[in-house]
């Protein structure tokens, strides 16, 4: 992980255009190809972009030089258009960090048991989808569950509790990943939780992937009605 600390303004290009003037940022590029710009005083990060992406580091032209700017940082979706691009005023802080292989998110129980619990009641997302297995594997990680739609298709879904931007960051690089097996190809993605932020929401659905809000205690209690009969 690189971790820099600048002056500067970035311009962000795709779906929705974006400009943040110049100021003291935090830029970080992790392992995976993400990019994303922080601040000092929001606990979100203020621009980002998601893998596969490449970033380019470019030479100003002689008015930007004049401007102040000392490089230019292009960084480029692989798949769209979008495009964020981060001019460098001064660099106040630049290092790297090699943070090796993270064993991943440890569930906490209302996690793990909302993951046994629609394994069992799988319908919840759909009639007619089917389970494939719970813990799917992938080199990043392993993805909560894996299914099937009513049409075969495979479906990804990630749990949480609370359903946030990070969940939905987290679910989208698994599906990168997972789309570029032929034998899972084409991949939809399914945030399930049992409450979904505003914000998580409408960006889930921006990149196609659907939301499912989970009743904890109806799903508990049809449980325990399966146990009786």
């Amino acid at each position: 992980m690189r971790l820099v600390i600048a002056r500067c303004s970035v311009d962000y290009a795709g779906r929705l255009s974006a400009h943040l003037p110049l100021a003291t940022r935090l830029l970080m590029l992790k392992a995976d190809g993400t990019v994303l710009v922080h601040s000092d005083t929001k606990h979100s990060s203020l621009n980002w972009m998601s893998p596969p992406c490449a970033l380019t580091s470019l030479e100003p032209d002689e008015e930007q030089q004049e401007a102040g700017i000392q490089e230019l940082w292009q960084v480029t979706h692989a798949k769209t258009d979008d495009r964020l691009m981060v001019s460098i005023y001064e660099v106040l802080h630049d290092t790297s960090h090699e943070l090796g292989v993270d064993p991943g998110l440890v569930k906490d129980g209302v996690e793990a048991h909302l993951q046994e619990l629609l394994a069992e009641q799988i319908e919840l997302l759909g009639e007619g989808y089917s389970l494939v297995r719970r813990e799917y594997m992938t080199a990043i990680g392993p993805v909560d569950i894996l299914a099937r739609d009513e049409n075969g298709a495979s479906v990804a879904v990630e749990l949480k509790r609370r359903g946030d931007i990070d969940g939905v960051e987290q679910l989208t690089r698994y599906l990168d990943l997972m789309n570029r097996n032929p034998a899972l190809a084409p991949v939809q993605g399914v945030l399930a939780a049992q409450e979904i932020k505003p914000q998580a929401r409408t960006l889930a659905e921006d990149r196609g992937i659907r939301c499912v809000v989970l009743d904890y205690d109806a799903m508990r209690g049809m449980e325990r009605l399966n146990t009786l009969f």
